[in-house]
């Protein structure tokens, strides 16, 4: 006699696993595979008969056959759901077209737009990278912006050094309506730094996603700032803010002030949160100058939507695409930011300020760099005139190419391709 296994002794007993046998639910194994291979096999066939429906609506109805007809007849759910699509296609591409109103309505816009400057209580302006293609700086979703190209495939070419950028007219008109308390305060998506250079003070503006300018110390307590002549971005990306130098009074390492696509800001200076959020509550009037619209929807505190309709912001946009706000706005003025505020300021009666590098205000805010910083970055710097180049930079002639700083679009390739990943 066989001794009994320890299993045996111990009453346990191992059952072996039989094919085909009954799982939990009430299937076998292969009766489960069986049905995969249906439903794979269905799926197979809706995806086919899509396409045969796909291509026959893209026929004339005239050159349909019979048994075509006869196909769209039968799959009517077919065709309201490619219909729908095409629908959805044909709204998206027109709200990616830049559309100009004609300079006969675009000048009685501008009437009504000087009439609500004038009226307005509180005016609060929002801007957006539209603003600075002037200055050979692209924006994120127009025809040619960073954002189209990467979604279209294409890479975003190299560009100029972002120090060749100088405030556009909407710049120099935003500062003067300020000074004439016109404008209370600018809240800005850009990085490019121009609303400082153009003389609007520090405590008017809020640059929601950082100054390319700027790197700060958050060891230190308040956050100590240093301005600088040349973009501070050259070594930071998404996630990785350290610019390669030290604070002067603790020796922590600096940080850039950039906020990327898919970051949340969390610095108080520049971006000025808190005087946004205020300005946003005082706000009976708000004008859009050159933003898409859809990053500043997501920020609910900039829009007061606590409040009563009645007693919201009236809003007024100008761009030259499709808004998401475009529906709320009490008038949308399809044109460039420069033209339209050029109209905008003869119809005021002010006139715009040139600007003038000498009177540049970020020469007197910057802080220079120390003994042994010299070669902590490559990026050509400002200088207040072309016969007096900094000592340590190697003239180069102006390009004609777009300019981007070192911050433009990081993150944006990341968030594309997580796009067509899901």
């Amino acid at each position: 006699m066989r001794p009994r296994s320890c299993q045996a002794r111990r009453g346990g007993s191992r059952k072996r696993a039989v094919p085909g046998a009954m799982a939990a639910g009430g299937l076998s194994r292969s009766e489960r595979k069986a049905a995969e291979r249906v439903r794979r096999l269905r799926e197979e066939q809706q995806r086919e008969r899509l396409r045969q429906v796909s291509r026959i609506l893209r026929k004339a109805a005239a050159e349909r056959s019979a048994e075509e007809g006869r196909l769209l007849a039968e799959s009517e759910d077919l065709v309201t759901e490619l219909q729908g699509r095409s629908r959805r296609r044909e709204g998206l591409k027109r709200r990616q077209e830049e559309v100009c109103d004609d300079p006969e309505e675009l000048r009685k816009k501008v009437q009504e737009l000087a009439s609500a400057v004038r009226n307005a209580r509180y005016l609060v302006v929002y801007t957006g990278a539209g603003i600075s293609t002037a200055a050979s700086i692209p924006d994120y979703r127009g025809p040619n912006g960073v954002w189209t190209l990467l979604q279209k495939g294409r890479s975003v070419s190299r560009a100029a050094d972002l120090s060749e950028a100088e405030p556009t007219l909407t710049h120099m008109s935003i500062t003067r309506l300020h000074e004439q308390k016109l404008v209370q305060h600018v809240v800005s998506q850009n990085c490019d730094g121009l609303h400082l250079r153009s003389g609007l003070p520090r405590t008017a503006i809020s640059e929601l996603h950082g100054n390319m300018y700027i790197e700060v110390c958050t060891s230190c307590i308040p956050n100590r700032e240093y301005v600088r002549v040349f973009d501070v971005t050259e070594r930071t990306a998404l996630h990785r803010h350290q610019t390669g130098r030290t604070c002067h009074k603790c020796g922590a390492q600096l940080r850039d002030t950039i906020v990327h696509f898919g970051e949340r800001g969390t610095l108080g200076q520049p971006l000025n949160w808190e005087a946004a959020t205020e300005a946003a509550s005082k706000a009976d009037t708000i004008l859009c100058l050159g933003s898409s619209l859809k990053v500043l929807k997501k920020y609910p505190r900039l829009w007061c939507m606590t409040k009563p309709p009645n007693r919201r912001p009236k809003l007024y946009i100008v761009n030259l695409q499709w808004t998401p706000k475009d529906d709320w706005a009490a008038l949308k003025l399809h044109g460039k930011c420069d033209d339209v505020m050029q109209l905008l300021m003869n119809e005021l009666g002010l006139e715009i300020p040139l600007y003038n590098k000498w009177q540049d205000p970020i020469f007197s805010m910057a802080t220079p760099l120390r003994a042994g910083e010299e070669g902590s970055h490559s990026r050509k710097s400002l200088c207040r005139s072309r016969e007096e180049p900094p000592p340590d930079d190697r003239s180069t002639p102006l390009s004609t190419a777009p300019i981007l700083g070192g911050w433009f679009g990081r993150g944006c390739a990341k968030r594309a391709k997580r796009k067509k990943a899901t």
